[in-house]
């Protein structure tokens, strides 16, 4: 588990986009003075869009791809050790005949499945994937085409501070939190256990969502969820669902023989 002075600096923003994934068109030795926009590398754009492909084959849905889009950290100039590449599959929910509420949770579903079966690494990155609604707007500071290979917002290099001790205490009332619902949860019926932590993680991703609607991607909200994100805490919400389950499981058996 990554230390906290580690996980609050990877926040502070870089100088430059990651060199290992940007080049300038035209490289210059004495820096950029035609004002170029950053392309992605060719090499890392055709292994994005490889592992889109094989993303897109396990859904096994057929449907029309409006874009696929790179977002994120690794967009813009948040960038760290933490990053991934952010892939997002542009779909229009509108086309699914009246099943918007089905497709999503298959999707969902589907992306969960794939991200944990695959450790899929380009320049020590990983790669994480989502179906997103084409009518829905993400927050990220840049947004890139990988499709099209061109900008959709080009990120800026903005002022940016960090109050240490207020992301500090928000972080510690939603780790108390996640323990909290861990010990609850271990005490519960299996039903209502399930509920009790799936209610958490929607809390949790609608703070987030909020302080992206409200304030963009240097909102505390967001950084408060990286924060529990890269100290484990997330996984550790979002993994106790089947730990409960096969505990109950094992139990009933045990009682059962």
């Amino acid at each position: 588990m990554a230390s906290t002075e580690k996980i609050i600096n990877s926040f502070y923003l870089q100088d430059e986009l990651n060199t290992d994934v940007w080049i300038l068109p035209k490289e210059k030795s004495m820096g950029d003075t035609e004002k170029q926009k950053p392309k992605i590398k060719p090499e890392i754009r055709e292994r994005l869009l490889k592992v889109a492909e094989i993303f897109i084959d396990f859904l096994d849905v057929d449907f029309f791809v409006h874009d696929i889009l790179l977002i994120g950290s690794l967009v813009g100039y948040n960038w760290s050790e933490f990053s991934d590449f952010d892939i997002h599959i542009i779909y229009d929910y509108d086309e699914s005949e009246g099943n918007k509420d089905l497709y999503e949770e298959l999707f969902r579903l589907k992306k969960t499945i794939f991200n944990a079966a695959h450790d899929i690494r380009i320049k020590g990155f990983e790669t994480e994937l989502f179906v997103q609604d084409i009518a829905k707007k993400e927050k990220s500071s840049g947004s890139y085409s990988i499709l099209n290979n061109e900008w959709i917002r080009l990120p800026k290099l903005e002022s940016f501070t960090i109050d240490k001790d207020k992301l500090i205490s928000k972080a510690n009332q939603w780790m108390d939190i996640i323990d909290g619902v861990i010990e609850n949860a271990e005490d519960e019926d299996l039903p209502d256990a399930i509920k009790l932590v799936s209610k958490y993680i929607d809390k949790l991703r609608k703070y987030r969502t909020c302080g992206l609607s409200k304030e963009g991607e240097y909102s505390y909200e967001n950084l408060v969820f990286k924060f529990l994100r890269r100290n484990g805490y997330v996984n550790k919400l979002e993994n106790l669902k089947n730990k409960i389950t096969d505990k109950k499981l094992s139990l009933e058996q045990e009682n059962f023989e």
